[in-house]
This record gives C-alpha cells, sequence and structure tokens, in this order.
C-alpha cells in the first residue's frame, strides 16, 4: 500500500465531498428528467472505455463520482422519465424516491427486526395499505422482493409446498425426485416470469399445459375445464394472467377461478401490473374475484412509481410460506420470536429496506392519488389508441383495456411479412433515434409496437411527439 492510498480512517474525511458531489447529481438528475434523451447515441462506444484493469491507486471520491455523472449524462438511458414505454416501467414519485435515498443513506437491513425495526415495520405497514389498494384481504401474509419474478417465485414456491403435502410429502425436505409430475394450468398468456419459476422449482416447463383458442394466447374455457376433470381430484396449479404484455389483456379472472375452486388446485394469480387495475373504478371489473384466489404477484416499480426493484407475494397461507423458506441458524432469532424475521418467509435473506418507498408513496399520496396516477395511465393509452386510430398510416392491432396500446406502422399495400419486417426495422430505428425507449413484439404472428404507460411523468405531448417520431422514421423505412 502506498501512502497516499486512502485508510478507513480518512474515508470520514469523504463524507463532506459526497454530500456535495450527491447533491449536484440528485438535482441534475431530478431536474432534468422530463427532457433527457430516453437512450443516448453512441452509450456502447461510450462505455467501451470502461474496460481497464483494476486500478493500483484510486482516483479518489471526487474524480469517481464525476466520471459516474458523466457516464450517466452520456450513456444512462432515461428510464425513470416520461418517454420511456418499453417493458411495462413506471417512475418514482417525489416521495418514493426520497425515502429510498433515505433506506441507503441509513444502509437498513430489512432481514429481522434488531437489524432495522423501522425497515421491518414500514414493510408490514406498507403491505397492509397495498392489500387495501389493490383489494386484497387484510390477513394474507406477505413480502416485498426485488419484482414480479421472485414474487411468482414466492408464490408458486408455496404452491408447489401444498400441492406436496397433497400427495403426503414435505417437498422442501426431501424435493421433487420421487413425486409425480405437478400439473400446470393456464392459457396463453402465461408470462415468461411464470415459465421460469417453474423451472427454477424443479417442476419443469413442459409441465406448464396452456389452454389456448387462438394464436393470440386467449383462454379456451373449455378446454380448460376438460383438463380439471380429467385430473379427477388431482391436485394442480392454476396460473390466472391478470395483464398479458403485448396487449394489456386479461385472461377471464372470475370464470377462470370458479372454475378451479371445483377442483383440488391451488389458484395463483400473475398480476405484476394488471392487479392495479382494482386501483380504479373504470378497470376493476378486469380483476374481480382475485381475493378467492391463494396468492397473488404484483410488482412496485411499476404502477406503485416506486423505485427499482421492487415487488410483492402475497399469499394465503401464512404456515406454507413459511414452510416454503424455512431458514434457521444457532444465531438467527427463532421461530417463535415476537420480533418479526421477513428473511425466513422470502427468497432472501440479505434485504434491502425496499418499504420505505412503499410506506413514503402511500402515505404521502394515499389512495386517491394513486387512483389519479393509475387513470392518468389510462387515459394516456386511450389518447395514444385515439391518434392511431386517426392516422392512415398507422393501426391498431387489438382492444386497449388498459394501459398498453398495440400497434404498427402500415403504409399500405404491402404484403403482412412485409409489414413484420418494416415495423422490426422500425423498431430498431426508433431505439436507435434514442428520444423514446419503446419495443415490439408480437400478437399473434404479428410485429406490433406496445408501449406502456405506467408513469406519472408522461404527458400527452409526449405521446403526441412520439406518433411523430414513428411517423417520421417509418416514411425513412
Amino acid at each position: 500500500m502506498t501512502s497516499d492510498s486512502p485508510s478507513p480512517g480518512s474515508f470520514r474525511d469523504e463524507t463532506d465531498i459526497l454530500i456535495a458531489k450527491f447533491q449536484d447529481a440528485l438535482t441534475e438528475a431530478l431536474h432534468t428528467a422530463d427532457e433527457r434523451i430516453a437512450l443516448p447515441p453512441r452509450a456502447d462506444e461510450i462505455l467501451a472505455g470502461l474496460k481497464e484493469p483494476l486500478p493500483e491507486d484510486g482516483c479518489g471520491i471526487a474524480d469517481t463520482l464525476d466520471q459516474l455523472l458523466e457516464l450517466n449524462r452520456k450513456a444512462g438511458a432515461n428510464t425513470g422519465g416520461p418517454r420511456c414505454f418499453h417493458f411495462v416501467i413506471g417512475g418514482s414519485t417525489p416521495a418514493a424516491h426520497a425515502a429510498d435515498l433515505m433506506a441507503t443513506a441509513f444502509e437498513s437491513l430489512a432481514y429481522t427486526w434488531i437489524t432495522s425495526p423501522v425497515g421491518v415495520e414500514l414493510e408490514l405497514q406498507g403491505l397492509q395499505w397495498l392489500r387495501e389498494l389493490i383489494g386484497l384481504p387484510s390477513n394474507w401474509p406477505g413480502i416485498m422482493v426485488t419484482g414480479g419474478t421472485m414474487a411468482n417465485l414466492v408464490c408458486l414456491a408455496t404452491a408447489r409446498q401444498w400441492w406436496a403435502e397433497e400427495l403426503g410429502v414435505d417437498v422442501y425436505k426431501t424435493g421433487m425426485s420421487n413425486l409425480p409430475p405437478m400439473p400446470v394450468l393456464t392459457s396463453g398468456y402465461v408470462h415468461a416470469s411464470a415459465r421460469k419459476v417453474f423451472g427454477l422449482l424443479g417442476v419443469g416447463t413442459d409441465q406448464i399445459q396452456v389452454h389456448s383458442k387462438d394464436d393470440v394466447g386467449r383462454l379456451d374455457p373449455e378446454s380448460f375445464s376438460n383438463a380439471l376433470e380429467v385430473l379427477d381430484g388431482q391436485p394442480a396449479i392454476v396460473v390466472v394472467n391478470a395483464g398479458e404484455v403485448n396487449a394489456g389483456d386479461f385472461d377471464p379472472v372470475e370464470e377462470m377461478i370458479d372454475l378451479a375452486h371445483q377442483h383440488n388446485t391451488w389458484i395463483h394469480v400473475d398480476g405484476a401490473f394488471g392487479l392495479f387495475a382494482r386501483v380504479s373504478p373504470r378497470t376493476e371489473h378486469l380483476v374481480r374475484g382475485v381475493e378467492r384466489a391463494d396468492s397473488a404477484a404484483v410488482d412496485g416499480h411499476k404502477w406503485l412509481n416506486v423505485p427499482y426493484d421492487s415487488g410483492f407475494a402475497f399469499v394465503r397461507d401464512r404456515d406454507l410460506l413459511a414452510k416454503s423458506f424455512r431458514y434457521s441458524a444457532d444465531y438467527l432469532p427463532a421461530s417463535d420470536d415476537p420480533k418479526p424475521t421477513l428473511g425466513a418467509i422470502g427468497p432472501e435473506s440479505s434485504r434491502r429496506a425496499r418499504g420505505f418507498a412503499v410506506w413514503a408513496t402511500l402515505k404521502a399520496y394515499g389512495r386517491h392519488g394513486h387512483q389519479r396516477i393509475v387513470e392518468h395511465c389510462l387515459d394516456l393509452a386511450q389518447h395514444l389508441a385515439r391518434r392511431v386510430e386517426q392516422v392512415d398510416d398507422l393501426e391498431l392491432m387489438a382492444e386497449v383495456p388498459l394501459n398498453i396500446v398495440a400497434f404498427r406502422y402500415n403504409p399500405g399495400g404491402r404484403s403482412e411479412s412485409e409489414l413484420d419486417q418494416i415495423n422490426q426495422k422500425l423498431g430498431a430505428a426508433v431505439l436507435t433515434d434514442g428520444r423514446f425507449l419503446v419495443g415490439t413484439s408480437k400478437i399473434g404472428r404479428r410485429t406490433v409496437f406496445r408501449p406502456a404507460f405506467s408513469n406519472w411523468r408522461t404527458r400527452a405531448k409526449d405521446v403526441d411527439e412520439f406518433i411523430n417520431v414513428i411517423l417520421n422514421l417509418g416514411y425513412r423505412i
């Protein structure tokens, strides 16, 4: 170690530099969020400069933070800004943003009560408010996780524990090796994250029975009902999809739950963004009946507008949840400790305090504030749909029940395969242009754009500019 290398003692002297630099960075990030480009051009070239050997002696905190800020200026995607319509990404309300920074500043570790009493209690209160907001039973236990995939993992691991116990086995202890295949029934709207989870849990993606009546993925109720009858009392898992990702459509939630309740099933609702339809009277009918399911997965960093990463898993049976994530050691709190240990009822032991942001945004804006955010996004989706229908060279490709608008560029006189190629090229051109972050996908075999609105920052003028960008780039292609 050289004489000028920093020592742990000297780190204390850097606190004032940290505060000053962070104030500058935070001010710039928040004040420019509405106007910063969504995806800076040449980001890959700029970031190539990061490839360097580990420094023998660091350059110090001031230069490091200056470089980091400059990298974000030149190559940082503005996913929290108003022109990010990709992947159903939300923004962060001011209250959520501030609370999340506070959780980091205080280095809150929400594994158990003694590592962060406030972190654990804020998480529990935030979960209770979320149950009220989206209409889940108040006695359902829940846990905050990183996002929709991990929320699905929590719920479906608990479902797997239930299924195995129906067969007289504790799968947490003995594993899956001596058990029969676990039946999973769903529609073609099943999300890639649910498939991933069934692979991770050892169930296997091949066990997923998809009952669709078309290449879009809509549920075939007759096929689904017949498959339940064939089970003849055997336990099975049913996955109900509340909000699919290409057009924002829904499985018939009430119908599926009614059918599944006639059989020996665990009903899981995958509602990463779709469960927020419950927040508005305009859309709550889309997920009516979800309270009769056995588990539900929801994302926070989508429509709740809290920072990444944030997701929520809710299950009906606390004992099954605890069995699915048993975790004990002599140095850890006992299972009967009256102080909560949230790390023992979920996949993560090391857990950041996500409850700060969730509690703060719900405390600051309440039910009505979040209803206004949801309905603002619903209005933006309808505004885009109307604009698409008014323009000759654009074609609406599906109804708009929620916050996703599926459309394509169609200048006329082209075959379906040619239109697919044109829209694929246009999708790449939009990302290269960088003014908007938006992706293409498929509805059936057709390539479509599928902008999703879930950020409170997005304005009608952003939607109008997006239309202009699509048309101008489309004309060039």
